[in-house]
């Protein structure tokens, strides 16, 4: 005798953005790579720093900024990605003990507040990059970091923490239209 196992939800594929996500979420995932290399290169980059100042006494001016700016783009591309893979840290005290229809709905109110804040976080980026891309003439100059180096990288962070928020706002919008939708 076999048994019918059609009224089971099949389990969800950890290896990707959740399906209430959509197109931008699986755009999402995969663009995850670049960052994830990212900080291959910051250690690799670490690496080579420290043989060439202990072993050769020849340290670079570059490597620090470098390695902190790339570490710093993935752990705020990570938080997109968190978003697109349903991966964030949840208090499931309440949340497990709730039912489809009610878990569904906390899953719409849930995106929608978070992607309000998304969209306040947006906009007070905006109001930092403004200040850190632009001159007081509006000409574009980014923010430096005012070292022997100096890279761009403060200013071009800033319009990369911008840039996400905006995409997460969005993310959040297709997520809470989703949920509402019950499509999974």
């Amino acid at each position: 005798m076999t048994e019918d196992h059609t009224d089971i939800t099949p389990p969800r594929d950890e290896g990707g953005p959740i399906p209430e996500a959509g197109w931008l979420g699986r755009v999402i995932d995969r663009v995850g790579i670049v960052f994830a290399l990212g900080i291959i290169f910051a250690m690799l980059i670490l690496i080579q720093e420290v043989v060439l100042r202990y072993f050769f006494n020849r340290p670079t001016i570059w490597a620090h900024e470098t390695t902190v700016f790339l570490s710093g783009v993935a752990f705020v591309f990570g938080g997109l990605y968190c978003t697109a893979r349903d991966s964030h840290i949840r208090v499931v005290l309440i949340y497990d003990q709730l039912g489809p229809k009610l878990r569904r709905a906390f899953d719409v109110v849930i995106s929608v507040i978070c992607g309000l804040a998304a969209a306040m976080f947006t906009w007070a980026a905006w109001i930092m990059v403004s200040r850190a891309a632009f001159t007081p003439q509006g000409d574009f100059r980014l923010e430096r970091s005012g070292s022997a180096w100096d890279p761009v990288y403060p200013g071009a962070i800033k319009v990369f923490l911008m840039l996400i928020l905006g995409i997460m706002t969005v993310q959040f919008v297709i997520l809470a239209f989703n949920y509402a939708r019950g499509r999974r």
